[in-house]
């Protein structure tokens, strides 16, 4: 598929037919392109259905696995299998492994309906309302203008930049919807610099602050959630809104500061960096009555979220009741269909599938058998060194998104072994957990590990190259595996989570 067959899918501040359609347009980059011709269905067809009968073979025939244990395998090798290397959509496959779990008795059709009474869907669908909220009553734009009016060069330019995507984690609950938000910011800029090399460095530095600074709040992406979850089911411990910040957000900022370090020192010279930019700006005017409300309206959710502990609403609680004011009529700043369009449903689906999918591989057993493999191979589970555990844990994580773009899916793998790794060493599951996900929101390598990344690389016009990506991942995974190490002993374990 051409470039600008896809351009039509991603337009700024649009929904997108699909926030899957990223990885429906591109394949990875290491692979070369096959043109068409009248045979090229074979091939597509033959590696993943060769891939389907080799798992099927290896998990279904033996015996010294439970039946349902091996089903719940096989519908989950399945998932990962049509994921990686099918262009279907994410949220049709896990929906497709849940109903073959179900149909052939490895789950309760009680389970489909349980999916979506989970707090983690309310918690999306209110958050998504509330980024459809920040987003169309121009606060994000603002706050972005804010910033540029503020740049005296490009340099600074790129530090206040950095500076101002770390917090939409807070508001946004989707690395494409925050991308979204600062796409016309980069078309301002890129304009207005006029020059191939820092375009190229923004379109770099845009998607990978939005990615690396993920991990600053609980409801960054929809894997956090699906992971918090997990962790209370299996460990019977669940992570705050508030503890998840204090653990995350240091790292985030430290992470995106030295991300936009590096992308400066790797794509710009000094010349560049010192050059004044004249960008554009749209005339200051007060913040109309609807930026007022949904101004109040996330300050007083925040300071509900840091303080759940107190007050005793959950933070699922308290996002759908700020989701219904900026909803309500005469008051509020969306109408109700407004605030629906917001909500990416094709997410929603696909984060209740997965659950089932997880909760599938722990209730069966199967979670069990896949760390007993898995981590058998690397000798981790025969490990005393707790540096030994910290280093393995720190590479599968960070190396996951090479074989599994999709971050939601890379929740429901890895989480469920690495909890059941946590309970075989007597490790700290919060610990495990959250030193896990950190590794997973690392996902630079290609742009289809990322929906935001495929978003920059498919603009108009002059943005990166999937070589000028490899360049900076392989620069950014040691510095981010370093910086992993070190927040552990210098940070997290004296904050209680110590291994």
């Amino acid at each position: 598929m051409s470039k600008a067959a896809t351009k039509t899918t991603r337009l700024p501040g649009k929904a997108t037919t699909s926030i899957w359609s990223q990885f429906e347009a591109k394949r990875s980059p290491l692979r070369k392109p096959i043109r068409p011709g009248k045979f090229s269905w074979v091939l597509d067809t033959v590696i993943p259905l060769s891939l389907t009968i080799v798992a099927g073979i290896a998990v279904l025939l033996p015996t010294h696995i439970e039946y349902p244990a091996r089903l719940s395998l096989f519908a989950f090798a399945l998932a990962v299998i049509l994921w990686s290397t099918t262009s279907l959509n994410a949220a049709y496959v896990a929906l497709a492994a849940m109903m073959l779990l179900i149909l052939f008795g490895g789950i309760s059709q009680e389970q489909l309906y349980e999916a979506l009474a989970s707090d983690v869907i309310w918690l999306m669908i209110g958050a998504f309302i509330l980024g459809g909220a920040v987003q169309q009553t121009g606060l994000a734009a603002r706050l972005t203008q804010l910033v540029v009016a503020r740049a005296q060069s490009v340099g600074s330019m790129f530090w206040l930049m950095t500076t101002m995507l770390i917090p939409l984690s807070f508001f946004i609950p989707s690395t494409s919807g925050r991308a979204a938000v600062v796409i016309p910011v980069f078309r301002s800029i890129a304009s207005a610099a006029g020059d191939r090399r820092i375009t190229r460095g923004l379109a770099l530095l845009m998607p990978t602050v939005i990615l690396v600074s993920t991990i600053a709040t609980l409801i960054g992406a929809g894997s956090h959630l699906i992971a918090n979850d997990l962790l209370n089911q299996i460990a019977g411990v669940r992570l705050s809104f508030a503890q998840w910040v204090l653990y995350g957000l240091p790292f985030g900022v430290v992470a995106s500061y030295l991300s936009c370090w590096v992308i400066m020192r790797l794509f710009l010279d000094e010349k560049r960096l010192s050059r004044r930019l004249q960008v554009p700006l749209a005339k200051r005017k007060p913040l109309s009555q609807k930026e007022w409300v949904t101004l109040i309206v996330v300050a007083i959710m925040v300071a509900l979220w840091l303080t759940e502990s107190w007050h005793g609403f959950e933070i699922a609680t308290v996002t759908v009741i700020g989701a219904l004011i900026l909803t309500a009529p005469s008051v509020g700043v969306l109408k109700w269909q407004e605030g629906l369009k917001a909500v990416s449903w094709n997410l929603i689906i696909f984060v209740g599938a997965a659950l089932i999918l997880g909760r599938a591989l722990i209730d069966t057993g199967a979670a069990q058998w896949i760390i007993n493999q898995l981590f058998n191979l690397s000798g981790i589970v025969g490990a005393e060194s707790r540096l030994l555990i910290l280093v393995v844990l720190t590479l599968i994580s960070l190396t996951s998104h090479i074989y599994m773009t999709s971050h939601t899916a890379r929740a429901v793998a890895l989480v469920p072994a690495v909890l059941y790794l946590a309970s075989s060493l007597q490790l700290n599951p919060a610990a495990v957990l959250f030193i896990s996900t950190v590794g997973m929101d690392y996902c630079l390598t290609f742009p289809v590990s990322s929906k935001a990344l495929l978003m920059f690389q498919e603009l108009e016009g002059e943005t990166y190259k999937p070589t000028d990506l490899l360049r900076l991942s392989s620069v950014m995974l040691l510095i981010h595996f370093g910086l992993m190490v070190l927040f552990y002993y210098a940070y997290w374990r004296w904050i209680g989570l110590s291994l």
